[in-house]
């Protein structure tokens, strides 16, 4: 099974905001070249971080209204959500090391 599935507007309310394990959406378009730069370095991140959260993908050309709800105004954006909420949002490409110290620094907040 692959470590990252993609979640649409029908099931984020199911897949992201009710899951019990903190969940990191990637919010990207097709024609984003970092955005395509950054999905290998999200797979491995998947794997790293499998037993203390969840990763999926949101294509915002598909899926505009969470683009609106979650006021996405750059891209790669990836948001963290907990029980709900937006706990923390990183904005931009970045590789594996500097990733795992922003996802660290959200998670390590208390917050979990």
């Amino acid at each position: 099974m692959r470590p990252i599935s993609s979640v649409n507007e029908k099931m984020f309310k199911a897949e992201v905001l009710e899951s019990p394990t903190p969940v990191l959406v990637d919010f990207w378009a097709q024609w984003c070249g970092p955005c395509l730069m950054l999905g290998p370095v999200l797979e491995k991140v998947a794997v790293k971080y499998s037993n203390r959260l969840r990763v999926r993908k949101s294509n915002l050309d598909e899926n505009r209204q969470l683009a609106e709800d979650y006021q996405i105004m750059s891209i790669p954006c990836l948001v963290i959500f907990r029980r709900g909420m937006e706990i923390g949002r990183i904005t931009g490409y970045m590789d594996e090391n500097k990733l795992s110290v922003e996802i660290d620094a959200i998670l390590g907040k208390g917050k979990i």
